[in-house]
């Protein structure tokens, strides 16, 4: 029991003084921008090392006596800044998420920064696809997607008007991407959000489906390639 408490207590130490103080910084950017990581300028000792990672395993930048590297992977596409150390990510994609740490390594090595870099794609799209039809009414589903995300609805129009079944629908997914479908002076709307754009898509019914006629149309020829698909449905 004592040889467990006294291992605890050194793991505890072990992380205490690798990790340092720092907490990780989350840091949303859009796709194609550039953002700033910025660190508390570290006193630099003699024989100390100063090294941006990627992941806790991939080297990024590196300050050696005043000689800044900048590793394979990243010229051009990264920029150390000598004054305050702080690391400048351009044009940034998706493959560029993940966690950022500065780290000086000495006598004690410490994390001096972190930082956990999500990069959101704002793109959204809005689709409407019927689904099934009668003499006089139609039912499509409304689907407002993202790269990674989307959100459905069923929309029911009849020879004068239509409307979402169940109202309008919100939704936060696990990514922070917040969606909202609603039908609004004859169109249906897609308002899409991230932490770091906002979009509206808005699709009008009346040239598609506002009327029966034209639903059983415009389902006909969108959703049943053959006949038997269409007997398939109806029976």
């Amino acid at each position: 029991m004592i040889k467990m408490i006294l291992f605890m207590i050194c793991l505890f130490f072990f992380f205490f003084f690798f990790t340092g103080s720092s907490a990780v910084t989350s840091q949303f950017v859009l796709k194609g921008e550039d953002v700033t990581l910025h660190v508390q300028k570290p006193d630099i000792q003699e024989g100390t090392i100063f090294t941006w990672k990627f992941k806790s395993r991939y080297n990024v930048a590196r300050l050696v006596k005043d000689e800044v590297s900048i590793f394979t992977n990243y010229r051009g596409r990264v920029d150390f800044s000598l004054e305050d150390y702080s690391l400048l990510l351009k044009s940034l994609t998706e493959a560029d998420s993940g966690v950022y740490s500065a780290v000086l390594y000495g006598e004690q090595d410490e994390k001096v920064a972190e930082y956990k870099v999500t990069v959101q794609v704002s793109p959204v799209q809005l689709t409407v696809k019927p689904v099934s039809f009668s003499s006089d009414s139609c039912n499509v589903t409304v689907t407002c997607s993202s790269q990674d995300s989307s959100i459905s609805s069923t929309l029911t129009c009849d020879g004068e008007d239509c409307s979402l079944v169940g109202g309008e629908r919100s939704e936060v997914t696990a990514s922070a991407t917040a969606f909202r479908v609603h039908v609004f002076d004859g169109s249906v709307i897609c308002n899409h959000s991230n932490q770091v754009s906002w979009n509206k898509l808005t699709s009008a019914l009346e040239a598609e489906i506002i009327s029966s006629t034209l639903c059983s149309d415009y389902c006909f020829a969108h959703s049943w390639h053959s006949l038997d698909e269409l007997q398939e449905v109806v029976t």
